[in-house]
């Protein structure tokens, strides 16, 4: 694909926006400043290697990673619908699936996690379960 404005998904470099929103589905915390002083240490961990790839990618790398993107911000926003059903169980013939926000997160997590995979990293530290621990 090239770039133009007919395409659907552009095959350009990521912008500081998407960076965000593939750190943040991928598990990882907020970069800060980069004039903070404080980003070298990230460079010989997964974090640096992750803002490389971020910005080394081959076109339709990015493609394929804006589609993660968009398909990840679709199921991030069904999880917020589904909350408006959790004080129905039953309203005439419809029953509420008790599951249906848990299953939505599922999913969504397996989304996040195949964005990590396409990235060639492991899922940062607010994707792992939260009774694991890590040394």
């Amino acid at each position: 694909m090239s770039g133009t404005t007919t395409d659907p998904v552009a095959d350009t470099p990521l912008t500081d926006a998407e960076m965000v929103q593939c750190r943040r589905y991928m598990g990882y915390p907020a970069m800060g400043g980069i004039n903070s002083g404080q980003q070298s240490w990230r460079f010989f961990e997964v974090y640096g290697f992750n803002e490389w790839r971020m910005r080394n990618m081959a076109p339709d790398e990015y493609v394929q990673i804006r589609t993660f993107l968009t398909q990840c911000q679709t199921l991030e926003t069904a999880i917020m619908g589904a909350t408006d059903n959790l004080d129905t169980d039953q309203a005439a013939v419809w029953h509420h699936n008790r599951y249906e926000v848990q299953d939505r997160f599922g999913l969504y997590n397996r989304w996040r996690r195949q964005l990590c995979a396409f990235f060639g990293i492991p899922p940062g530290p607010g994707l792992r379960p939260q009774n694991r621990i890590t040394i």
